[in-house]
């Protein structure tokens, strides 16, 4: 049976969710809500779905709803969602605080309900080529860098940003965070627009983060250092490579044999990394609503959204105590 599922909040990436589901094999697209009526009756006449313009109306004629609304609102409209035994995804971060998060996934638990968290990169084409690669990583060195966009600037640009590779450092490396390190910077907003943290987890890995939302340009790679190999991950190009040593390659008597520089070919060999085609959020989409279905697993559970959101407001927490001295140097920087 078809779930019978409603968006709410159709912004900029609300109205992609809407777009997607209307041909979601076992979706039934009930309608969308969002609190601007000028919003919901424009996204809804481009996109020939039916505008709901109060959320209790469609809650009441659905199974399921994504959530994609401004994060401070996150809790309260996915409270009941939850509370009426419909299936949430939540896109990220899944709340503000962790309190929060601790109350949405014990009352999807209580209500037996799927609760999954919009952590879209986990779909990124060039990580799921790498992740049967993933072993052991010792070392994650992580830059995602945007140029300025208002839409998401009332947090910080951990909140923002850099919760991606948070959740995608989670994944790979699993375990917990022992400690956490951190700068960051306001440069257009009261919030750090700029921020660097170093995560050292439980089994000795480490991982080094940085985001930026004040960029000249583009950037989302992701390299791993582990003992098999090394990966290189661009995620804006949803391409990657693992790098290794040959098997072919006596160590030892290439290391004796050796004289003078040698070229990497000769002992190592480039891997070209594949996954089939497909849009993240599409393939975010389709899992939750076989996860609904009880076709598969959840994807990214309300758990592991919580797990990351617990990291990302470390991160927060760190920048905003060594902040107080720089608070008006990224503003004077850019008078002079």
């Amino acid at each position: 049976m078809d779930v019978r599922i409603g968006v709410v909040g159709v912004g900029a990436l609300g109205y992609h969710h809407a777009r997607i589901l209307r041909d979601v094999a076992g979706a039934n697209l009930v309608g969308v809500h969002d609190a601007s009526g000028e919003r919901l009756a424009a996204v809804a006449a481009e996109l020939g779905v039916r505008p709901f313009p109060q959320l209790d109306d469609l809650l009441g004629a659905i199974d399921a709803a994504t959530i994609v609304v401004p994060t401070p609102a996150h809790f309260e409209i996915a409270s009941d969602v939850l509370g009426r035994r419909l299936h949430a995804l939540i896109e990220k971060p899944i709340a503000t605080t962790l309190a929060e998060a601790d109350a949405l996934c014990a009352l999807a638990t209580r209500n037996g309900v799927v609760l999954q968290t919009g952590h879209v990169e986990r779909f990124n084409r060039a990580i799921r080529a790498a992740l049967p690669y993933v072993d052991r990583p010792r070392f994650i060195e992580s830059n995602r860098l945007a140029p300025f966009n208002p839409r998401g600037s009332d947090v910080a640009v951990v909140l923002d940003l850099m919760i991606h590779d948070i959740d995608l450092v989670h994944t790979l490396v699993g375990g917990p965070v022992a400690s956490v390190t951190a700068v960051g910077v306001p440069v257009l907003t009261p919030f750090p627009d700029m921020a660097n943290a170093r995560l050292e987890f439980a089994s000795g890995a480490v991982a080094n983060i940085t985001a930026s939302r004040v960029s000249r340009e583009r950037m989302r790679k992701l390299r791993v250092f582990q003992p098999s190999g090394y990966l290189t991950l661009d995620l804006a190009g949803g391409t990657g490579e693992l790098y290794r040593l040959r098997r072919d390659v006596d160590l030892e008597a290439f290391v004796r044999g050796a004289q003078g520089a040698q070229a990497i070919e000769s002992y190592v060999e480039r891997i070209p990394l594949e996954a089939p085609e497909g849009e993240p959020l599409r393939l975010e989409l389709e899992s939750f609503i076989q996860a609904v279905q009880g076709r598969g697993p959840v994807a990214v559970s309300g758990e592991e959204g919580r797990d990351a959101l617990a990291t990302a407001l470390k991160i927060v927490g760190a920048i905003e105590r060594g902040m107080p001295a720089l608070a008006d140097a990224p503003r004077a920087a850019l008078r002079a």
